[in-house]
């Protein structure tokens, strides 16, 4: 099988990489300015194309990983989108994180263009991306799954079916609403420990050894006691999105999201001062007193 892959951001980068090195498989990529450098894998083979249809004309399995559903339905629908070139039985993956909504509405578009489509998306982080154990939550067709079983085992740890197409996304919006919604809540009590001076160490120590010992514990513990946010790379405006897809979700579901509400309202208030690149890490420093003037 030959593979595409359009967005090689922080987690497509490792994607294409180990599609490469660990699959073999020949890869074809979106050239994009949101890019981050390619010398790797066109150092191992991977050839750029200018549009999402050049690419679809020669892939038989196209990986999308860019940010959101509107950049997904401009790839999939748009001016040379990959639905005007698809190979027929080609498969699209959507690794990004989507509203399940649209994910349905681009399958159907796919399907009719003879392809086929599966929603993706990945939990875990870009570390695990360049190490190729991503885990996959995957809805669509089984045996379109396990048609591409083979390029997914290359960057990833565990690939989990989990329902039918869009129930990925779902799930995914559900897992990101509690992680991120976990590490907001983290963050504003590690900044009322900071600013009441309490031993960063201790309050670490006391969360790990009760009721908050937790993943998102271990992912801002090393912010909060030595200030490095290298451990999770993951901006603060895609937490807000994540959140708000969460939010589009309960809204159309016509579930409760009250909660939801006042964690968005609070990533809000950092986007709108300027916050948005600042990693998830930062929020414990950017909730603290003295960073609200």
């Amino acid at each position: 099988m030959k593979v595409g892959i359009i967005g090689v951001g922080l987690m497509g980068h490792g994607i294409a990489r180990n599609v490469l090195r660990k699959g073999k498989f020949e890869l074809g990529f979106l050239d994009h300015p949101g890019n981050q450098p390619v010398d790797e894998i066109t150092g191992l083979g991977a050839v750029a194309y200018d549009t999402p249809a050049a690419l679809a004309a020669v892939s038989d399995v196209i990986i999308l990983c860019v940010t959101g559903s509107p950049q997904v339905e401009a790839i999939v629908t748009g001016d040379h989108g990959l639905v005007s070139a698809l190979k027929p039985g080609a498969v699209v993956v959507d690794c990004s994180t989507a509203l399940p909504d649209s994910t349905l509405r681009m399958g159907d578009a796919v399907q009719a263009a003879g392809g086929a489509y599966l929603d993706a998306p990945m939990t875990r982080t870009a570390k695990h991306a360049h190490d190729g154990a991503l885990n996959l939550l995957v809805g669509g067709d089984a045996a379109v799954l396990e048609k591409v079983r083979p390029v997914l085992a290359s960057f990833t740890d565990t690939v989990d079916h989990v329902g039918a197409l869009g129930h990925g996304h779902r799930l995914k919006l559900l897992h990101n609403y509690v992680s991120v919604g976990f590490m907001t809540l983290l963050a504003e009590a590690a900044a009322q420990a900071a600013d009441a001076k309490i031993d960063p160490q201790v309050f670490v120590d006391v969360l790990a050894g009760g009721g908050g010992a937790s993943v998102a514990l271990d992912r801002l513990a090393p912010y909060i006691t030595q200030g490095d946010r290298e451990g999770l790379p993951f901006f603060v405006s895609n937490a807000q999105k994540d959140i708000d897809y969460y939010r589009a979700m309960s809204t159309a579901s016509g579930a409760q999201q009250t909660v939801a509400d006042n964690v968005s309202a609070a990533l809000a208030r950092t986007v709108e001062a300027g916050h948005g690149q600042a990693y998830v890490p930062e929020l414990v420093k950017l909730f603290r007193k003295s960073a609200q003037g």
